[in-house]
């Protein structure tokens, strides 16, 4: 069995200490541009090079090391008719809740507005806000998502979530279909964007969608930045309608030094940490489901290509 590895970042050493341990049988092969590569039977990667495309000719299947996948069916049709596998969690869902918990209870607390006064050297109390008028609403509820609303559930925020096919969340008002969007977005205080990034979810937070968030209204994106309508949302907080935000993903990354979002103080800008792929724990899913695929069995999260996850 051969698998064929690429990292983005080009640090291998723990992730061929982890096959080793998790699938000693396996030749894990390092990809580098302009190699020979006898065929491999499983790539292992997350954004492939242009380069890759002919090595992936022969494989059974391509595990991507993300939750997402858009990188991956941008290439469309060069890809090779053969399952695509996407990670499930694999430690992703803490990361992600404590990264969307911290925003949320930073805006709700008003540490921000408290920082900006500390600085004037004043000692003064801010009037709290109400958490009955305080409305969370989670933007796709799937294994991350289904996190983040557990983290946020133990703090009593009245809570929201959207997902394309029907939900059943307890304590959760739950919204579903393009038909219910509207309606799920109306008046939330803060609104948390988890959607995968596809054709129908490109700038689906525009300046429409995002004026009907309650006024001073937040936003959290941990997803994919081609979801929001930059401009719009940056228009939005400048004009007073929106408080701020809190943003991990950008349609272009690194987020050029000439952004304005980086002028903007009531936006929060970290560089897509919100949920780092752990290697151990993916390894250890990855090698597990290709065993599985070798004894022709079925495995799960298989990527819906039409969907785009």
């Amino acid at each position: 069995m051969r698998i064929l590895l690429h990292r983005r970042d080009g640090v291998y050493e723990d992730w061929l200490a982890a096959f080793a341990h998790y699938l000693p049988e396996a030749q894990v092969v390092v990809w580098e541009e302009g190699k020979a590569i006898d065929p491999c039977d499983y790539a292992v990667l997350f954004v492939p090079p242009p380069g890759i495309l002919a090595d992936l000719a022969k494989v059974k299947a391509i595990f991507c090391t993300g939750a997402g996948v858009d990188a991956l069916l941008k290439l469309g049709e060069q890809l090779p008719p053969v399952p695509i596998v996407r990670l499930a969690d694999a430690g992703m869902g803490v990361q992600m809740a404590e990264y969307v918990t911290h925003a949320v209870l930073r805006y709700y607390r008003r540490f921000d507005d408290y920082q900006v006064v500390a600085r004037q050297g004043l000692w003064e109390q801010l009037p709290a806000y109400d958490k009955q008028d305080f409305t969370v609403g989670v933007l796709g509820a799937g294994a991350l998502g289904s996190h983040v609303i557990g983290a946020l559930r133990h703090f009593g925020f009245p809570l929201r979530a959207w997902s394309r096919t029907p939900k059943d969340l307890s304590g959760v008002a739950c919204y579903h279909g393009p038909a219910q969007l509207d309606s799920f977005l109306q008046g939330l205080r803060v609104v948390v964007c988890m959607l995968p990034l596809t054709p129908d979810t490109a700038n689906l937070l525009d300046r429409a969608r995002l004026s009907l968030l309650a006024p001073g209204g937040y936003v959290i994106n941990v997803a994919r930045g081609g979801l929001l309508a930059e401009p719009d949302l940056l228009a939005l907080i400048t004009a007073g309608q929106l408080a701020g935000a809190t943003l991990d993903v950008f349609r272009n990354e690194p987020l050029p030094p000439q952004h304005p979002f980086w002028q903007e103080p009531r936006i929060t800008i970290t560089p897509h940490i919100s949920a780092l792929t752990l290697c151990r724990e993916a390894v250890e899913q990855i090698s597990g489901k290709i065993r599985a695929m070798a004894r022709g069995e079925l495995v799960a999260d298989i990527v819906n290509r039409t969907l785009g996850y």
